[in-house]
């Protein structure tokens, strides 16, 4: 009887034996089969990630292409090489400020908010024109249309008479940079109501059927070709305003300059003098003086926003 009992127990024991190995055996297949469905997981994120990085590099290449179909349309008056660029001041000044910007760039916005006073003071006195070109370098970098549509309704505001009063209001009105509001037909024409005079049939004709979409793009092949840093690139006289980061022309820099070239002659200290106020403290207290000092304070405001224009160029 206890041979008997001795041989069920081996027999027993023998078939938990077996038992366990075949468990251990299904629940290693089962391993196995979930880490080969993880391999294949990450494989298929991979590639759709590559194929998302690839989609973006084509959407952007693709917004760069559509700029240039249909026949290039030069808004009136466009003057420069291949009539690329639209000025503004009078043709006979003796400088001559270069402007490549994108109507969505931030970097841009500030250089305009720093220097449109000065410009604008320095146009109206006849010492001054500037050659503005537009680019659409944001819809590369962060996709959509603002920056040739906006471009193109600028032009538009050109064959209008108006350019120089809706450039700035597209600059004082600039959405966020990741904001594409300016893609959207609507919110040009809105801000053409700021403009007197320029919410007209043909203006809102021109804007809602990209005449000027080819010719903007143009104008950014000009601006790759080029090989510039980024917007805005301002030249003035052909020498880049912010190449010198240790000493940016500022806008009181910027007025002395061209004033200079324009021959215009300032009082000479002597000529302003106080009488009777002779001797250190008059000299000192010269009106000469006194413009350095505001130019030296205006300087280090405008090197620090112009500085900011500078490094952010290269975004936007």
């Amino acid at each position: 009887m206890s041979e008997k009992n001795d041989g069920a127990n081996r027999d027993a024991t023998k078939r938990s034996a077996r038992e366990r190995l075949q468990a251990e055996r299904e629940r290693q297949k089962t391993r196995d089969k979930r880490r080969r469905t993880l391999i294949v997981a990450s494989a298929v994120v991979g590639v759709l990630a590559l194929a998302t990085v690839v989609g973006v590099i084509a959407a952007n290449t693709g917004k760069d292409s559509s700029a240039k179909g249909g026949p290039v349309v030069a808004p009136s008056g466009a003057t420069g090489k291949d009539a690329l660029a639209i000025q503004t001041g009078k043709p006979e000044a003796k400088s001559t400020l270069t402007v490549w910007e994108d109507v969505r760039c931030p970097a841009c916005k500030a250089f305009e908010d720093n220097y449109r006073e000065t410009v604008h003071e320095l146009e109206a006195k006849g010492l001054l024109k500037v050659d503005y070109h537009l680019v659409t370098l944001i819809d590369g970098n962060m996709g959509g249309s603002g920056s040739l549509k906006g471009a193109n309704a600028a032009a538009c505001a050109q064959d209008a008479g108006k350019f120089s009063e809706y450039h700035d209001v597209l600059f004082q009105n600039q959405p966020q940079e990741v904001d594409d509001a300016y893609g959207k037909n609507a919110k040009l024409l809105e801000l053409a109501g700021k403009v007197e005079g320029l919410d007209t049939p043909e203006f809102r004709a021109c804007v809602e059927d990209g005449t000027h979409n080819s010719w903007v793009g143009k104008s950014h092949e000009a601006f790759r070709a080029g090989k510039f840093r980024g917007t805005p690139t301002v030249l003035l006289n052909g020498k880049d305003i912010f190449s010198d980061q240790a000493n940016q022309l500022t806008p009181q820099k910027l007025k002395e300059q061209v004033e200079a070239a324009g021959g215009v002659v300032k009082p000479s200290p002597s000529a302003s003098a106080t009488p009777g106020s002779g001797g250190k403290n008059g000299t000192e207290a010269s009106p000469s003086a006194s413009r350095a000092g505001s130019g030296g304070s205006s300087g280090t405001a405008s090197n620090r926003s112009s500085a900011g224009s500078s490094n952010g160029t290269p975004q936007g």
